[in-house]
């Protein structure tokens, strides 16, 4: 699917801003806090977005010969380098990259769909919640409906139905999985605790294959 780049940005930095702003008052438990990204701190998935904004397409090459081709190790030395000293100095380099269009080598659509996740990994851990445009939210749900390029999605839907019942978008056939599109955004890409949001005969499908 086709998309303008610049619509895509700018909603890429809506949903950054967005989330730097419901960071500004955390305290250092709840920076420390689980996320809903395995094994991940609040404060380390911010980074790991930080990561995703400044990385070149140069960049990310040399990273991954460096860890010879070990992807998770490559994603975890360039968390690691935007970290910072402490939290205040994790949020002020994600502030700095809000509106940055650096990207590795993928489509900005899978930066966008990393800009929803990932802000739900941390907002669900703290229990914040945004009302996302639902036009974003239908980008990045057919983004994931038709692939697995950074995260099994399709093939974690394959053979469902996916229906939304805050918007028209629905997806798919078989036993269906119905709630707010971004709960099936979430449950799309393995975030269980958003099972609890939807409803239906594909919910236990899907949670097998989470």
């Amino acid at each position: 699917m086709r998309h303008d780049k610049r619509d895509l940005w700018a909603r890429v930095h809506q949903e950054r801003a967005a989330l730097a702003d419901d960071l500004r008052e955390l305290d250092d438990r709840q920076w420390l806090a689980p996320s809903l990204c395995q094994g991940l701190s609040v404060r380390e998935v911010l980074a790991h977005l930080t990561a995703g904004a400044t990385l070149t397409g140069p960049q990310w090459l040399a990273g991954v010969i460096r860890c010879r081709f070990d992807f998770d190790r490559q994603v975890a030395m360039q968390l690691a380098n935007q970290l910072g000293a402490d939290a205040d100095e994790t949020l002020a380099r994600f502030d700095a990259a809000v509106t940055s269009t650096t990207k590795p080598p993928l489509p900005a659509i899978v930066l966008l769909g990393e800009a929803i996740v990932h802000g739900e990994d941390i907002r669900r851990a703290l229990g914040l919640r945004r009302r996302h445009p639902l036009d974003t939210l239908a980008k990045v749900a057919d983004h994931y409906a038709g692939s697995d390029l950074t995260v099994l999605a399709r093939g974690r839907i394959r053979g469902l139905s996916l229906v939304a019942t805050d918007s028209p978008w629905r997806t798919g056939g078989g036993p269906q999985v119905s709630g707010p599109i971004l709960a099936l955004i979430m449950v799309m890409t393995g975030r269980t605790a958003f099972l609890a949001d939807v409803t239906g005969p594909g919910v236990e499908h899907l949670r097998r294959r989470s």
